[in-house]
């Protein structure tokens, strides 16, 4: 039975929006496989990974009957992927498999039953429901991103807390030794709900958000979350815990600041983190009058050291930074210039704000030199 006539980029598209998601290492071995449902012209597509699931669907089916069947993601896509881009390609199924042909190039690929493949209920009703632009929830993503814990103990931390208040989204990250906190206005959120999103998730959404002005949509249920655009629905199960009180890490009585160039703070710490050890990848800023002398060394005592004016006049400070968390910072934010908050104590953390978003806040804890 036929299922499906359509160029190549036209199937390429929805199958690598899902595709995402399909783990190379799975504990059950239909979850290496795609779910391709066809109703009329209607055809959809589905991948999960038990925590995460997406859909995406075309209309370019072939005749009015329905067929369920799933197959292997990765074969089907590299297979699409080294086809040239001349004709349409088919899909078919006959005896339990799943026919790929276009020109003379002929593909037969191995099915398992439709029946067998896990996919999340939805709840009946959502307790958060609003809609946003998609290049602002992209933004609010990468501005908070990169201080996401990886595989840490505390699993919590293994994602990012989204906090829907009246008027309000914030997006919060961190791993326990460094904070971002990002927020932007919206509309139809009556009351204050908070979720964590795991990484995966995240960093999934960034992967799939253009930056247009279209709408995406995000509903919040216990335990789950939805994320609703164009033709893709991506569906999370949410991370349970205590993320850590934001609030009480952000500092607000800091007084001494400076503000300095992003490019040239970013181009001294590459320079200086050549000469780090992978272990430590510690840096050292010495904060003096109008001056920010970045330095490292390494354990074969080579070193190297930049200098930066700036515009500070107060006590002198000399404290030690992991450079990779400044740099994972830098790499994201797209400001000109950056507002770096300082305490005159090498213990305090520091405070690195944006002059152009006042929402932006990321807190870096110091190491010891």
């Amino acid at each position: 039975m036929q299922l499906v006539q359509t160029p190549r980029d036209a199937l390429l598209k929805p199958l690598s929006t899902v595709a995402g998601i399909v783990e190379r290492r799975h504990t059950l071995p239909i979850l290496a496989n795609i779910l391709v449902r066809k109703q009329a012209e209607r055809v959809s597509f589905i991948a999960t990974d038990l925590e995460v699931q997406i859909t995406t669907h075309a209309d370019f089916g072939i005749g009015a009957e329905s067929e369920s069947l799933t197959v292997a993601a990765r074969k089907l896509l590299d297979i699409l992927r080294a086809l040239p881009d001349t004709g349409d390609v088919k899909l078919s199924t006959t005896g339990g498999k799943l026919a790929v042909q276009t020109g003379k190039s002929r593909f037969s690929l191995q099915t398992l039953a439709a029946t067998e493949f896990p996919t999340m209920t939805q709840p009946e009703r959502w307790d958060v429901s609003l809609t946003l632009p998609r290049k602002t929830l992209k933004h609010l993503f990468n501005m908070a991103h990169f201080a996401m814990a990886q595989q840490d103990i505390r699993y919590y931390l293994n994602g990012m807390l989204l906090v829907f208040e009246p008027g309000l989204l914030r997006a919060v990250a961190t791993d326990g030794h460094r904070l971002a906190h990002s927020s932007t206005p919206v509309e139809g959120v009556v009351a204050k709900h908070e979720v964590i999103v795991p990484r995966k998730t995240v960093l999934e959404m960034q992967r799939l958000l253009d930056d247009s002005d279209e709408p995406v949509t995000v509903d919040v249920a216990p335990g789950q979350i939805r994320f609703s655009f164009g033709h893709v629905e991506l569906v999370s199960k949410l991370v349970e815990g205590k993320f850590p009180d934001f609030n009480r890490v952000i500092p607000s009585n800091y007084t001494r600041h400076f503000d300095v160039s992003r490019e040239i703070l970013q181009g001294c710490l590459q320079r200086a983190a050549i000469l780090t050890t992978d272990k430590f990848r510690s840096v050292r800023l010495q904060l003096g009058q109008h001056l920010l002398k970045i330095a490292s060394t390494n354990a074969e005592q080579e070193e190297a050291q930049e200098e930066i004016d700036v515009d500070y006049e107060h006590e002198a400070l000399d404290v030690g930074f992991n450079v990779s968390y400044l740099l994972d910072f830098l790499a994201n934010v797209k400001a000109e210039t950056i507002r770096w908050s300082v305490m005159p104590d090498a213990n305090a953390s520091a405070l690195i704000t944006l002059l152009d978003d006042e929402s932006f806040k990321y807190v870096v804890m110091p190491m010891r030199i």
